[in-house]
Parts: C-alpha cells; structure tokens; sequence
C-alpha cells in the first residue's frame, strides 16, 4: 500500500469536498493519507483527515467581481505564515516520506514534488483549461492564454493528471484522462424531485442579482448566502446549513447561482436547469457558464437583468430535455484509474515518469 500526501486548495468548497471523497476512498483501499491545506479546505477536512495547515493563495471579491487590489493585499499580507507553513511542509515530507503526492490545484505540493522527484498526481478541474482543447468563449482568449499558464505556474510538472468535467474535448497528451465530476456521496444519494421553488446561491453579497429577483413575484425564491434567516415578499433567506442546502437543491426546479464548478456538477446530476452568473476576472467560471449555455443545459449572464431572468424562466423545459441525457456515473471511473496507477508499489505510474 502507498503513502500519499494529499495538497488540497483551500478556496471555495469545492476542492475539499473531492479531496474528502478521494481520501475516504483511498483509506478504504489500505493506503496512508495525509493532507496540507487551508483556510476553507482546512476547515473542512481537520476533524475527519491528518492535515497539516498551510498557507494558500485567497480570491477577495465584491458583488461578484475579483477586487485585484485586496486580493493582491490579502496574500502579501499572508507571506510571512507562507514560508513558515513551506519549512513545516518539507518536515513532514523528510519524515513521512510519502511514495506520491496527490494535488487538487495546491501549489506548495506540486513544487515540492517536482524539487524531490516524487510521482505526483493532479486530480482537479481546472487541468482541462491546459490539457483539453476547447471552445474559448466570446472575446475572452488573452484569459484563456493567463488562466493557462497560472495552472502551470500553480502545477508545474504533473506526471498524470486526472481531469473532471462536464463539457468533453479532445486532450493535448497521453497523461492526461478525463472523467465526469466527482460527487458528494450525499448527492448520490439525493433523490431529485420538483416544487415550486428556485435554488438561489452566491458567495457573497451579490445584491445587484437580488434586487431582479424582486421583479418576479409569482417565484419563490431560496437565497443562501447572506448567512441570515428571514422572508421578504418572494426571497426567502437561508442559514447555510448542508444538509437543508443539498435538500433544497435536490427540491428545487431550477439553480440561479454564481458558476462554480461544483454546485454546477451537482445541480446537472440532478437534473436542474441553471443559470449561471460567472464572476467577473475568474475565467473559469466564465468558461464554466459559457459551456453551460452551449451544452443547452441552461444559460449564462454577465450582469443581472429582469429580462435575462425572465428568459431564462421561460427555456426550462427545454433545458430539462437537453439534462435527460447528462451521464449518471458516480465516481467508479476515477477511482478504478486511482486503483491502477497506485496498484503493486506504483507500477503504473512509471510509463509517466518525465523524461
């Protein structure tokens, strides 16, 4: 059995939840896990996983826009724990010495995998942008190009990279795979259904989306994200709360939300038409809203307007046709491809070694 470090990106939620499911799975197999992340990823995985807390780039944004200057500020201001969580994440390596390091877009990780020549493992994503070809939406091919060499900047020198979509392109490689969206097992074990409510979600105050809303008294709307419980006219405010969160998701007969990669892999599992409010200066959300519209799955809009809404609202059973043929595998692809490239003391990871 392998010794695997595990780095995982501690912005969002998204990249913890994965690595929850592909530590989970691992351990089950007999293999040693052990993680670094932090902030949100650390949050998440501590009381369940071995993690060790380092430092990691943070994304500030405002009304759904990246704010480039507090962003720049907040992770300078972080610099000082940086190197300090680096020196602790040699230690562990010199003394667990692991056999591979898996990576879900953690740079610390995947340089001191490169700098030590341990195989290593991307499981994320946002690869697709690098190793898949694709349609680059609208006028956004200078984003494309950055958003690229970011992930090379962030992952260097993966030996394999296992990718998750939901849109399908040709790959650039033969060490790179892809597979549809790791999910929650809670959501696997959602049973979808629909009332009269729409699923509303955004990462932070995004008020410029709630004041449409408004315009449309006959909905009813479920809002989370404002971290509070109270009912005004059509908008119901939500606490988060998980499970009321997947319940609610799994009722609702569509998502308005911002374009995360996971809420949208869960929502098109269950079947809900979404529409999708990238934000702006993330181009992988806009490349995640982008795809959304042309796979008719639902629809994408820069700025939130009654009339986009209202467009939106009238194409639903058309987008729940288009949803009736999404794929409906769990997560048995990736794992079986985890199970032979760690399979007999990592043979088959040794066809990708770098030349």
């Amino acid at each position: 059995m392998a010794k695997i470090l595990y780095g995982v990106s501690g912005e969002g939620s998204g990249h913890s939840s994965r690595a929850r499911l592909i530590s989970s799975y691992l351990q089950e197999q007999g293999h040693d896990v052990k993680m670094a992340s932090y902030d949100r990823g650390y949050r998440n995985l501590k009381d369940d996983f071995d993690v060790l807390e380092i430092a990691g780039l943070t994304i500030v944004s405002e009304d759904n826009e990246v704010s480039k200057l507090k962003t720049i500020s907040a992770n300078l201001a972080n610099l000082p724990q940086g190197i300090k969580a680096l020196d602790a994440l040699r230690e562990l390596i010199k003394h667990f010495q692991p056999d591979c390091i898996l990576c879900d877009f953690e740079p610390c990780t995947a340089y001191l995998a490169a700098h030590y020549n341990i195989p290593l493992i991307s499981i994320d994503n946002q690869h697709r942008m690098r190793y898949m070809h694709y349609e680059i939406p609208g006028d956004f091919r200078k984003d494309a190009f950055i958003t690229e060499s970011i992930i090379r900047a962030m992952v260097p020198k993966p030996w394999v990279s296992l990718i998750t979509t939901f849109h399908q392109g040709t790959l650039k490689n033969d060490h790179s795979f892809l597979f549809p969206p790791i999910l929650r097992q809670q959501v696997l074990n959602l049973s979808s259904s629909e009332s009269e409510h729409i699923l509303v979600y955004v990462t932070s105050g995004f008020d410029s989306l709630v004041e449409v809303l408004k315009s449309f008294p006959r909905e009813k709307f479920k809002l989370y994200g404002y971290n509070k419980t109270e009912q005004q006219n059509n908008i119901e405010y939500c606490e988060f709360s998980a499970d009321g969160f997947l319940q609610d998701l799994a009722s609702s007969k569509a998502v308005i939300a911002t374009a995360g990669f996971t809420l949208i892999s869960e929502a098109l599992y269950l079947g809900k038409p979404y529409l999708a409010f990238p934000m702006q200066g993330q181009f992988e959300q806009q490349l995640n809203a982008f795809m959304l519209d042309k796979e008719g799955f639902g629809a994408c809009c820069d700025i939130p307007s009654v009339k986009d809404v209202a467009a939106f609202l009238y194409g639903l059973p058309d987008y729940r046709r288009a949803l009736a043929a999404y794929p409906h595998n769990g997560n048995s692809d990736i794992q079986k491809k985890l199970d032979n490239l760690l399979a007999n003391d990592l043979q088959g990871l040794k066809c990708y070694a770098p030349q």
